[in-house]
């Protein structure tokens, strides 16, 4: 689902044919110019034998914030790498919110940082590295 009118463009097309993280209830807040912001609720499914969210899904949840800043401008994007640190732990119901933010472009390949947070608390780090098709 896209959250609001200020996200238009490939990013958002591609967001709306993205059934797996749609499936998990990923909602697009916004994308543009090489951000873009996600949010997801931790449902009862995602938690681990700890009691506490898998790491699988808070990576995934980033990894389309990731996508949709790459794919924000257009041309067709993908992940050449990315690697996640995780801060503090995350539990079921805690409604997250990650947002990407392009460092650098250079060539066809790119830069980005995605800041996962919990309210106002920062949960994990994702840095993604892109390539584009052109």
């Amino acid at each position: 689902m896209v959250g609001n009118q200020q996200s238009a463009g490939p990013a958002a097309a591609m967001f709306e044919a993205d059934l797996a993280s749609r499936h998990l209830g990923m909602e697009l807040l916004h994308a543009g110019d090489g951000t873009a912001a996600i949010r997801m609720t931790i449902s009862r499914a995602m938690v681990n034998g700890h009691g506490i969210a898998h790491g699988g899904y808070v990576f995934l949840l980033a990894d389309s914030a990731f996508a949709c800043a790459c794919n924000s401008k257009g041309p067709v994007t993908v992940a050449a790498g990315a690697d996640i640190t995780f801060v503090a732990p995350v539990r079921e119901g805690d409604d997250l919110v990650a947002t990407a933010q392009e460092r650098v472009s250079y060539g066809r390949s790119g830069i980005y940082d995605v800041t996962v947070r919990r309210g106002g608390q920062v949960v994990a780090e994702f840095r993604g590295r892109s390539r584009s098709a052109r």
